[in-house]
């Protein structure tokens, strides 16, 4: 038979048990709640800023050409005889100064209606290199069709429905560059006389929309009215044909703000807002990351509850048999407690078994109410101990240069581009630890880092291995990299330790060339490395370069891959 004390014991230890079991699924119930909220509140915050981003540069590109148009209509208007000469010397003025100030602003055009007059075609101004605007020929209009709205979108279009409007994406007469564009028609007493636009960079658009992310793996996209995708920044749109260009799910083409949709075996939740130029921008986020933050709290919240749980029955185990008030009084701020009431006053405070409990009660109680705060104190932290070791794993901790993961991770961004390739080691780096000690060693080594991050920055230098070291010098000009080069050799020359000039020197190869294919620049650095060793036998103190020769780049590895092979 079971005495009283450990009936009241059992009980005790059961009500408080359950009160924290029910307050806990409560509290699990809002920070679902709440978690989910906020994660919708944050994405939708975040589309709705891109929304007033875009819309801003849209409206203020619309707002430039409508001043344009609405100047280009006064003054024809304020003409008895229309000059067209002179009103496009005057439009001309004004329309330059605001497409100046413009900001992405590709071209800028007024084109009169041939039907109207053959002697002034209108004007047609380009800024093809970010170097300022030049006149261009205008579009020849008679070659088209003009009731044709497929040809030549930018003035059959804005012609045809007799308002202003934006045309979605599309490549831009006789420069062959993908723009949005703006376009306005005028007219003179319902007589059409031409197209008055503003074309407008597409990767203006593109940068913007870049710039809106969320968590790890969330992004933004836009899309048309028809749900064809017009940028994205997980898919070259540029790169595919009009008819492989995918479209959005069917769930976006319905009137919600916020869609929950599969992609490629992943569940997401998404908002999308129609922009001022009629497409639409959607924020979208797996599913995992937003629901991960709140499962992560409620994890840890479960585990120091049950941590503290296990510390509490430890304590309740103590209690002797004449604690019946006391225990009257616990049973009764458990109910509170269950209720999710935790302001609840216990006076018990003598020293027994009792007092013990009921002071436990109490920190049980305080370290519920500050769990959640601490966690994501915790977590905060975490995240910047996170960022910290991802720093320190790119770099060589010797030298300063990135190292080898950091070349791998940096691959994809020198493809398709220009570069310049330069492979680099000491000679008889082994004689210099033989005579000087590691230690000189190691010095050496870190003044050759130092002075490629003084001629090739740390974003291009990377060591390579051992004494190897590697310059990868994206878009760059043979000149240029030839002049910062002959800088690097001058300082490698002046090499001192206590006052005296080490007697050491450096060989190195490098290529130059545009790298093509997603293989161009793993042959590039073996054609360097090919060099190298060429410089090595040409009794070193060399610096060997050659343009770029896949034929002969690949020459070399498959002897490479020959003598591995035969051993």
């Amino acid at each position: 038979m079971k005495s009283i004390r450990t009936r009241i014991i059992l009980i005790t230890v059961v009500a408080v048990v359950l009160s924290m079991v029910i307050s806990m699924l409560l509290g699990i119930r809002d920070v679902i709640s709440v978690g989910q909220s906020n994660s919708e509140q944050v994405l939708d915050l975040l589309c709705e800023t891109g929304e007033k981003n875009l819309n801003y540069y849209f409206d203020s590109v619309g707002q430039s050409v409508d001043m344009v148009a609405s100047f280009a209509s006064a003054d024809l208007e304020a003409r008895h005889s229309p000059n067209l000469k002179e009103h496009m010397r005057n439009v001309n003025n004004l329309f330059g100064k605001i497409a100046r100030q413009t900001n992405g602003v590709c071209t800028y055009y007024y084109r009169i209606d041939p039907e109207y007059s053959t002697e002034v075609a209108g004007f047609w101004y380009v800024d093809s290199n970010g170097n300022g605007f030049t006149e261009h020929e205008v579009t020849d209009i008679t070659l088209y069709d003009t009731n044709d709205t497929t040809q030549l979108v930018w003035y059959t279009i804005p012609k045809a429905s007799k308002k202003s409007v934006w045309i979605p994406p599309y490549i831009t007469d006789n420069l062959d560059v993908r723009v949005i564009s703006y376009n306005v028609p005028i007219y003179l007493h319902d007589t059409f006389i031409g197209v008055i636009g503003i074309e407008i960079d597409y990767s203006t658009m593109a940068k913007q929309v870049d710039n809106i992310k969320l968590y790890k793996n969330g992004y933004a996209f836009i899309n048309d009215k028809d749900g064809n995708i017009i940028y994205h920044p997980r898919i070259d749109v540029l790169a595919l044909p009009k008819e492989e260009i995918p479209k959005v799910p069917e769930v976006f083409l319905e009137n919600e703000d916020f869609i929950r949709y599969n992609f490629e075996g992943v569940e997401k939740e998404a908002v999308r807002r129609k922009l001022s130029n009629g497409m639409y921008l959607s924020v979208s986020v797996p599913l995992s990351e937003i629901n991960g933050n709140w499962k992560n709290l409620i994890s840890r919240t479960l585990i120091i509850s049950a941590c503290l749980l296990i510390i509490f029955v430890l304590l309740a185990m103590r209690f002797s048999g004449r604690i019946i008030k006391p225990l009257t009084d616990l049973t009764d701020a458990a109910r509170h407690v269950s209720d999710g009431d935790y302001d609840v006053e216990l006076s018990y405070h003598e020293d027994n078994e009792v007092g013990i409990l009921t002071n436990s009660f109490r920190t049980l109680i305080d370290h519920v109410k500050s769990t959640t705060g601490e966690l994501n104190r915790l977590n905060q932290q975490l995240k910047e101990d996170n960022l910290t070791l991802e720093a320190a794993t790119i770099r060589d901790s010797l030298t300063g240069v990135k190292n080898r993961f950091a070349l791998r991770r940096d691959y994809a961004t020198y493809i398709e581009q220009d570069v310049l390739i330069m492979m680099l080691d000491i000679d008889e780096f082994k004689r210099v630890n033989d005579q000087f000690g590691h230690s000189v060693g190691d010095y050496l080594l870190k003044k050759t880092g130092d002075a490629l991050l003084d001629n090739f920055g740390a974003e291009y230098s990377y060591r390579y291995g051992g004494d190897e070291f590697l310059v990868i010098s994206p878009n760059g000009i043979k000149e240029d990299f030839e002049k910062s080069l002959t800088e690097l050799k001058n300082q490698l020359k002046e090499i001192y330790l206590d006052e005296k000039k080490l007697p050491v020197h450096f060989s190195a190869g490098y290529v130059y060339g545009k790298s093509v294919l997603n293989d161009d620049l793993r042959l590039m650095l073996r054609q360097a490395d090919e060099l190298l060793y060429q410089a090595k036998n040409s009794g070193k103190d060399q610096f060997i370069g050659a343009a770029y020769d896949r034929t002969y780049a690949e020459g070399i590895q498959k002897k490479e891959e020959e003598a591995f092979r035969q051993g």
